[in-house]
């Protein structure tokens, strides 16, 4: 079995045309009596622009292993909140719970280990009118599977990263670096 101390995943899925909904989750799952779960109850309280919350599918459905969110930008608004307590809320916990369902995080370690997600949500997102809350559940719930799946895999291996540094670039580095 995998070394459970901490894992890490990240994982990016893109919005749909004309939507700011990308989804960029990073991932951090580990053993609640390890260096996770140490920064897990250490989140516990608030940091202005930051909020943090517990993954819930709805009132009184906490997900299981139990996940904490905090964002990768300043919250701004109510909107934002909004969209972040719901829409995105709803995609976290759901991805957790069908990660456990499809069996990439094991049942019988759910009361073991806790995750933390940070999440990327778009400023925009807030400030549009025709905001496809479907596609920003779609990119976060899509992404945050993802994450997890590759945290729990180790992926990518060094050897993947080895293989592919001169074919892989960070998408700000077009025209910067000359590979």
């Amino acid at each position: 079995m995998t070394d459970l101390t901490l894992l890490t995943g990240e994982a990016t899925v893109l919005a749909a045309e004309g939507q700011a909904t990308d989804a960029m989750p990073e991932i951090v799952i580990g053993r609640k009596d390890g260096p996770v779960g140490q920064a897990f109850a250490a989140m516990l309280g608030q940091t202005v622009g930051h909020t943090r919350m517990f993954a819930v599918r709805d009132l009184n459905q906490l997900v299981k292993p139990a996940t904490m969110m905090t964002t990768k930008v300043t919250i701004q608004s109510a909107e934002y909140v909004e969209l972040l307590g719901g829409v995105v809320q709803g995609a976290t916990a759901d991805a957790v719970l069908d990660s456990v369902i499809d069996g990439v995080i094991p049942k019988d370690l759910v009361e073991d280990i806790c995750i933390i997600a940070t999440i990327w949500l778009d400023l925009r997102c807030a400030e549009d009118p025709n905001l496809d809350r479907k596609d920003l559940y779609r990119t976060n719930y899509e992404a945050t599977k993802l994450a997890i799946k590759r945290a729990m895999a180790g992926e990518p291996t060094i050897d993947e990263l080895i293989a592919n540094r001169k074919t892989v670039k960070h998408y700000a580095l077009d025209g910067v670096v000359e590979y």
